[in-house]
């Protein structure tokens, strides 16, 4: 009953979400933008005219994706200057399929290459695309080329309207549903760290999961700076709102990054305490608090305030309670490092749970006082370049550059695609081109899963259509039934594509049937054929011009190290010298986007054929590590708020100029440089020999019954600042180590003498 009841709380939760989020909201916008035209000219019986108008908003919907009012306002008006110049070139072009056929090689290549700058200019040539595809099906002639023309920007000029009304009215909506969408995401990756505390756990399948996961939260959080910092209203805002959602947004980066210093030894804590209700009774608490970042998170996207639970508070103080109780009853000279580490985790959680409850607080966006924001003076260096400098089209072309390989690979498909439904006359042919469109992607494994996706989800759409058609009668409930389907359509269409591709084709084969019902068995028959043939073109072009990932997975490593390195020089600073101006913010959002990216390259490297996985185990390796000493630079930058000024020592400066030149080392052997000589071990002894004192001093002090002292106080202190600095030293040595064998090179004497860490070591 217990399982039943927590199942139906998961699915009221998903449904909350789905309701109050920005797919939701954008399914409706391009539904009404799409639809309305034709239904209104329609009732004017000029069916013909509105279907083109449609067609218009359709291919400007594509372009409007989300960000900055103005970067969407730019990227529309882009979109729809270039659908009336493609248009006018297809239409021209109709002569005969030869030059129809040219014209498709000509410009799929330069549309396709506009990727090269960022995902808008990728999505505007992706409109571009669109309506080269489209206008196969509806070809004119003569003057009437114009016409559509006008009537394709009229469409356009809707859409567009239609969005900045929808805008107008609530210009803060996709921004709290973005930001809400972001605070879900890291309420999902602490859910998936809340593994590594379960008996037996898989800690493969967890640091995979675990890296999966940072790359969503960076990608929300990328999206989201963007939609803020490029706002000139909100970033300058006095009103409670912008205020609100500007705070909102940096306390969950900090409490991400919070999350992510909470990475300790868990290895050492199962051998220790397995068995017991401990560690259980840690997750039961991380699992409440995932509960309150789901709660805060889809209150953000509704816009209301957030319920604010006291469980969470209790829980935390019943596990405080039981941890003393624990540690007095189990406490001895063998696990009390363990102790130590998991009384940091718990002060880690009781400093979390304080975020929350001020994330809970500012989701009263009236609670918001201007000096609660502290935003940067350099905050647009936090922000992606978007300059449309002509030289990286130039240096992109050639066979160096993925976006050159994909862009070659899109033009032969889509030719390719058009001679084969030519020779084979297909009614439908567009088909063959819209699925080589929308599958062919510049990464094989998003390619592969793409066209799995769409062959199984058109075949179960179809099949669900005709069953539509068969249970509903009436051509009204045909006809709302085809607009809900639209609206799941493209609720979906970026989270779940399979899902999408199966509504799209269900609302399609009753689109066709309200339409024409007479030829409603070939439109079944092409639909499933052109999807199969053009997943075929699509599939074999990825093996004629390849892009495996192991051609540029060394490069993601040297700047994923390069970004590690900078953010450990960074933060390392403030425990040798004085820095009142100390802020690692920058280097921290910088180290972490580098390691999110060379997870996905890896990620699709492991969807890649066995033969293409070179070094796979190693690799793996690599990556876990990256994550494991970014947790653990993370977790210094933490204990620096607090305790650097205390502890400030020059006895820090001989391992932080070791771990810097064995990190440098690194970087230059993957990218191919001069390696410099590195120290055969590093210059720890004084650090070393402080902790061993104390820990002497503190069991000599547990024997005597001595519980709080000041000794207790300052190992428990001053030991995890030394332990972190020693676990990043031994991280740096043991990339060093797996860089060697990944390159290939023999390893030395210097190698051997470097202390290995686990790879759980975190």
């Amino acid at each position: 009953m217990l399982y039943v009841i927590l199942h139906a709380m998961d699915y009221v939760k998903e449904y909350r979400q789905f309701i109050s989020s920005y797919y939701l909201n954008e399914a409706l916008r391009i539904t009404i933008g799409i639809t309305l035209p034709s239904i209104v000219l329609y009732y004017f019986g000029q069916l013909e005219t509105g279907m083109i108008v449609s067609l218009g908003a359709l291919c400007v919907s594509t372009a409007d994706i989300p960000g900055a009012i103005s970067e969407r306002r730019k990227g529309m008006f882009a979109a729809l200057g270039l659908i009336l110049c493609v248009d006018l070139i297809m239409g021209f072009s109709h002569v005969n399929p030869y030059v129809t056929g040219i014209v498709i090689l000509g410009l799929s290549f330069p549309l396709s290459m506009l990727g090269v700058y960022n995902a808008r200019t990728n999505a505007i040539g992706f409109a571009g695309l669109l309506v080269m595809v489209l206008t196969l099906y509806h070809k004119a002639s003569g003057w009437m080329v114009l016409v559509e023309g006008v009537y394709l920007v009229c469409g356009g000029l809707w859409y567009i309207g239609l969005s900045f009304l929808l805008h107008g009215v609530r210009p803060y909506r996709v921004i709290q549903q973005a930001l809400g969408d972001c605070i879900i995401a890291v309420g999902d990756y602490l859910k998936t760290r809340s593994y590594f505390y379960n008996e037996g756990v898989n800690y493969d399948r967890t640091y995979k999961s675990l890296m999966q996961q940072q790359q969503k939260v960076q990608d929300k959080q990328i999206l989201v700076r963007e939609m803020l910092f490029r706002s000139r209203n909100i970033v300058k805002s006095t009103t409670a709102t912008g205020r609100g959602l500007l705070v909102l947004f940096i306390e969950s980066v900090d409490l991400f990054e919070k999350a992510n210093a909470t990475f300790f030894n868990y290895e050492s804590m199962h051998r220790q305490f397995d068995g017991s209700d401990i560690l259980p009774h840690f997750r039961k608490v991380i699992l409440s608090m995932v509960d309150e970042l789901y709660e805060i998170g889809v209150s953000v996207q509704e816009g209301r305030r957030s319920r604010v639970s006291k469980n969470l508070n209790d829980e935390i103080r019943g596990l405080k309670s039981h941890f003393e109780a624990f540690v007095n009853k189990h406490r001895n000279a063998d696990n009390l490092e363990a102790l130590i580490n998991m009384r940091k985790i718990l002060q880690s959680m009781e400093d979390m749970t304080l975020r929350l409850y001020t994330l809970h607080h500012y989701t009263r966006y009236d609670r918001v006082q201007p000096k609660d924001v502290k935003l940067s003076d350099n905050y647009n260096s936090f922000l992606e370049k978007n300059d449309l400098d002509r030289d990286l089209i130039r240096e992109n072309l050639s066979f160096q550059s993925n976006t050159f390989r994909h862009a070659l690979r899109l033009s032969i498909a889509m030719t390719t695609g058009y001679g084969m439904a030519h020779l084979l006359q297909l009614e439908y042919s567009y088909w063959i081109l819209l699925t080589i469109l929308v599958i062919l992607k510049p990464t094989y494994s998003v390619t592969k899963q793409r066209n799995y996706q769409r062959v199984l989800g058109t075949i179960i759409g179809a099949l669900g259509g005709i069953g539509l058609l068969f249970l509903i009668e009436s051509s009204t409930a045909r006809f709302v039934v085809m607009l809900l389907l639209m609206v799941a359509t493209y609720s979906f269409m970026r989270t779940r594509y399979l899902i999408s591709v199966t509504f799209m084709t269900a609302y399609i084969m009753i689109m066709f049937f309200l339409l024409n019902s007479k030829n409603f068995h070939v439109v079944i028959e092409s639909r499933v054929l052109d999807t199969i043939i053009g997943s075929i073109i699509a599939f074999a072009t990825t093996f004629i011009i390849p892009s495996w990932e192991k051609k540029q997975i060394r490069s993601y490593m040297a700047t994923a190290l390069e970004k590690t390195r900078t953010y450990f020089e960074t933060v390392s600073s403030v425990y040798i010298k004085n820095d009142p101006d100390f802020d690692y913010k920058l280097s921290r959002k910088e180290a972490f986007v580098a390691q999110a990216n060379l997870s996905g390259t890896f990620q699709r490297m492991l969807s890649e054929p066995k033969s293409k996985q070179k070094n796979i185990k190693k690799l793996h390796q690599f990556v876990v590590m990256i994550l494991t000493i970014n947790s653990q630079i993370a977790t210094l930058a933490h204990y620096s708020k607090q305790l650097a000024a205390k502890y400030r020592s020059q006895n820090f400066e001989p391992i932080i100029q070791s771990t810097l030149l064995e990190l440098g080392n690194t970087i230059a052997l993957l990218s191919d440089e001069k390696v410099a000589l590195s120290p055969l071990a590093e210059n720890t002894q004084q650090l070393r020999s402080e902790i061993k004192q104390l820990l002497e001093k503190r069991k000599l002090e547990l024997e005597q019954g001595l519980l709080d002292t000041e000794t207790r106080i300052k190992l428990s202190e001053l030991k995890p600042i030394i332990d972190q600095f020693l676990l990043i030293s031994r991280a740096a040595g043991d990339l060093n180590r797996i860089a060697t064998e990944i390159a290939g090179l023999p390893r030395t004497s210097e190698d051997d003498n470097v202390p290995k860490a686990s790879l759980s070591v975190a």
